[in-house]
């Protein structure tokens, strides 16, 4: 239960609700342990020193310094400015059908260009790469096990797996060679500042648009910090006129 005591400091109960806000503070990667009990123990701990702390500021008049109503008066005032900035975007929001205007004007930017699929094998010299070649062509090696053998790439021990790309993710030979390519079929010798490259095309994707629903959230989320952006920046604008005194 939230009113459950786990300590009394200093005459003043510690509930079970008290060490749930205080764990609400957490850094986001420990938020994962919030219900493992050796980890509250230790907000626990922590909590109860904070309170110990706070009852020997107060037996020591702490409160009382310049330097404490200092830091209060910035607290105060940072506060009040957070508030009055939550007030002026608060009513704001970003409706459906504004998205979807907002999608059917800008349909380029969500369209997804073509890819292509692909493995290859690098090597340093041309003439080995005609070698693998013809041990391919010969069905001596399929090419994933070549590329486990020969290439010079990273992705060699991958079977050459480059995964999908589009265009403007590889250097220009490759580039052209790979979506020029007939899937299933192995181009090459390519030559690149690289080396010289097999490659295997496994497939291709034309360009198509995303659909709308897959995007109408991050849409609505980038318009509304637009509206956001645009309010606060006109009530700074207002303030200044009002409180800001012209030199």
């Amino acid at each position: 239960m939230d009113d459950k005591v786990l300590a009394i400091v200093a005459g003043e109960e510690v509930t079970e609700k008290d060490l749930d806000d205080f764990m609400e503070n957490v850094p986001k990667e420990q938020q994962a342990y919030r219900t493992n009990p050796q980890f509250r123990q230790q907000c626990l701990e922590q909590l109860i020193a904070l309170r110990m702390f706070t009852k020997l500021g107060e037996e020591e008049k702490l409160d009382e310094t310049e330097e404490f109503k200092k830091i209060m008066e910035g607290a105060r005032k940072d506060i009040l400015a957070q508030m009055m900035i939550s007030m002026t975007i608060k009513d704001i929001g970003v409706a459906d059908e504004e998205a979807e205007r907002y999608y059917e004007s800008n349909k380029a930017q969500f369209a997804k260009g073509e890819t292509v699929r692909a493995k290859h094998i690098l090597t340093d010299t041309q003439e080995k790469c005609e070698e693998i070649l013809s041990a391919l062509e010969n069905g001596e090696k399929t090419f994933e096990d070549a590329a486990k053998e020969y290439s010079t790439c990273p992705s060699g021990q991958r079977g050459g797996d480059l995964g999908e790309f589009g265009k403007g993710q590889m250097v220009p030979e490759f580039e052209k060679a790979a979506f020029g390519g007939e899937a299933g079929k192995v181009i090459g010798p390519v030559k690149t500042s690289f080396g010289y490259h097999l490659i295997k095309v496994e497939g291709k994707s034309e360009a198509k648009e995303t659909p709308y629903e897959d995007v109408k959230e991050s849409i609505k989320a980038t318009l509304l910090q637009q509206k956001q952006n645009t309010a606060y920046n006109a009530k700074v604008k207002e303030l200044k006129e009002k409180y800001v005194q012209k030199q």
